[in-house]
């Protein structure tokens, strides 16, 4: 199933920029930190790298996307790492349609690109997919970025925190780097975490 929420690795003949061939240092930190616990659920997981950095750590990763040719990658990778994980094509707008539960959710400069519109669609569908008092965590771009190109899709705190004011906590937003192929230094980005009341 595809929708609004699709990416694509072939874009423009390469990858995009939030492709870079590893997990995001931000959200590598928390899996060796042990913050992602039990079934694992990655939306807009791309090819695929913080699924297989779930599944490396021994946890049951599932990655959904909505553009089959990220997936096919994402499945070639995790054959060559010798990795168990489970990718499919999905619609991250009607999360509630894959009928599972899921422990911890990862979000990897999703959530900030979407309308305001869908991100109420996106968190209410997250919400039933996630367990009560299961953790999601979300990176995304900072408008405290300052060097050029400016990246697309900046938001506030005050805006990232205002998107989960119906069935969630905010326990924590910490400014951090996300790594990127168009930044030498990164871009500034927030991590939330947040807990499904």
């Amino acid at each position: 199933m595809t929708g609004p929420a699709q990416r694509s690795v072939g874009r423009h003949g390469g990858s995009p920029p939030w492709e870079i061939g590893a997990p995001q240092p931000a959200l590598l930190a928390l899996a060796d930190s042990g913050a992602l616990r039990g079934r694992i659920l990655d939306i807009g997981c791309g090819t695929g790298e913080h699924t297989l950095m779930a599944a490396a750590a021994g946890l049951d990763a599932t990655g959904i996307d909505g553009a089959e040719d990220s997936l096919a990658v994402a499945r070639r990778k995790a054959r060559d790492r010798g990795l168990t994980a489970r990718f499919i094509q999905h619609d991250a707008l009607a999360l509630a349609e894959l009928g599972e539960v899921f422990d911890t959710a990862l979000d990897c400069l999703l959530l900030h690109a979407l309308t305001p519109t869908d991100r109420s669609r996106y968190l209410d569908g997250l919400r039933a997919v996630l367990r009560p008092g299961g953790r999601l965590f979300v990176l995304c771009y900072s408008n405290q970025h300052t060097t050029e190109p400016t990246p697309p899709h900046i938001m506030s705190r005050a805006e990232l925190e205002s998107c989960f004011t119906n069935g969630w906590t905010v326990d924590r937003v910490q400014a951090t780097t996300s790594s990127s192929t168009m930044h030498a230094g990164g871009v500034a980005a927030w991590l939330a975490a947040c807990t499904r009341r």
